[in-house]
């Protein structure tokens, strides 16, 4: 396995690791003052996720995509296409969209917690199954080997979580 090899997988593990302990920690603790530790871990780790997946996106593009937009969609097309049969490589504006949604939830977390704990919640839900899609379709769909059983326990176990705790979080409650 190459360097670069090695740093983008290791960063996509570690990103989908604090991307699923955020959305599972944010939502499993309700939003009130005997849960702050618990809501700044869920921060913390929704936040580190969200800068390491940045750091994954750097090392695709630059390791598997020199620098180049048009091979990354020509990537996307030929992945789409092997298990589709449709070559489409539009899927990439679908993670680019994620990168902001993500980049933008994680910034608004820190700038204005309170406002995110109020926003409406069709939003927190919106904004959660968006990327809940994404991260499935990436791990589950697309993905093999370690980050595939990654994306099967983590998704399967923020379902369950959010299932289960749905009254008691702004997430989806």
């Amino acid at each position: 396995m190459s360097y670069g090899e090695l740093l983008t997988r290791s960063t996509i593990l570690l990103a989908l690791a604090g991307y699923f302990v955020g959305a599972g920690l944010e939502a499993a603790a309700p939003a009130n003052s005997q849960t702050i530790g618990v809501r700044k871990l869920a921060r913390a780790a929704w936040t580190i996720g969200c800068l390491v997946y940045l750091a994954h996106v750097g090392c695709a593009f630059v390791f598997y995509h020199h620098g180049s937009h048009a091979a990354a969609y020509r990537h996307t097309a030929e992945r789409t296409e092997a298990l589709v049969g449709w070559p489409w490589g539009g899927g990439l504006y679908f993670n680019y969209v994620f990168t902001v949604v993500w980049l933008l939830d994680a910034a608004w977390w820190w700038l204005s917690p309170q406002a995110r704990a109020q926003r409406p919640r069709w939003l927190a839900v919106s904004v959660h199954a968006f990327l809940w899609f994404m991260v499935a379709n990436a791990t589950i769909v697309f993905a093999a080997g370690p980050a595939r059983w990654l994306g099967v326990v983590g998704c399967g176990t923020l379902l369950i979580v959010w299932s289960c705790c749905g009254g008691r979080s702004k997430v989806v409650g």
